[in-house]
């Protein structure tokens, strides 16, 4: 049920109250919730991540393993013919810019690291093709270090909480990390992440069975209805 509460009032410390709420619900909620895109290794997830831009996880998922195969390490992605890397993702759209992305960032890792995808943010931002985002996909799912994933799905969620109304990627980055401990940010975006691929959707959220409804200050955005909002909620993997 809604709330009668002014959150427009809300002080700092409210809403770090009730971040940490909420996110322990969406703990309760998503207990499995993880990175969906299949890797074994930070190049794996490297790769994986580029493509993603503009394509659904489950997509990639289907490309991967035929392009894991074919290029299985940095210096094969670095000498690949663009043809024909080109012919194995075109299905994930904006190939041709990917296919650069992917042997740019290749031949970066390989003439400044040694071969070897590095583990900081700011050497990985410099690599074409890699931006913040992917960048905390990396670090956080790669090499177990705390980043917060501000993709599509989590920028319009957290403005949905009323936690910022802020559009740029990095001030909300910022935002969020105040509210949220940084040992969980990693998980945390999983869950945000899921939460709105299942039922904070952007059309039409399934506010009538949303776990957050009572903390949240957009509640009504969707039907409110539970066997209309019922009809909303999606299971992964999504297409």
């Amino acid at each position: 049920m809604a709330t009668n509460r002014k959150w427009g009032s809300e002080t700092q410390l409210g809403r770090v109250r009730r971040a940490r709420r909420m996110n322990r619900i969406l703990a309760e909620t998503y207990p499995d919730a993880h990175c969906e895109l299949d890797f074994t290794n930070p190049l794996e997830l490297l790769v994986a991540t580029i493509l993603s831009a503009q394509c659904t996880d489950k997509r990639v998922n289907m490309v991967t393993p035929t392009l894991f195969a074919k290029y299985p390490t940095v210096e094969d992605y670095a000498a690949a013919d663009p043809a024909e890397m080109e012919g194995i993702i075109k299905s994930t759209g904006f190939f041709r810019a990917k296919t650069n992305s992917i042997i740019g960032m290749a031949q970066a890792v390989c003439a400044e690291h040694g071969g070897v995808v590095p583990g900081r943010l700011a050497d990985l931002v410099k690599l074409p093709g890699v931006g913040r985002k992917t960048a905390n996909v990396v670090l956080g799912n790669a090499f177990g270090v705390p980043g917060l994933t501000v993709d599509t799905h989590f920028q319009r969620l957290v403005r949905r909480f009323g936690w910022t109304e802020e559009t740029d990627p990095v001030k909300i980055e910022h935002v969020v990390g105040e509210l949220i401990p940084k040992r969980e940010w990693t998980v945390f975006s999983h869950r945000v992440i899921w939460h709105g691929r299942r039922i904070c959707h952007a059309r039409k959220p399934a506010c009538g069975v949303c776990p957050l409804a009572a903390l949240c200050p957009s509640y009504g955005t969707g039907p409110t209805d539970p066997e209309q909002a019922a009809k909303l909620v999606r299971s992964g993997p999504f297409s």
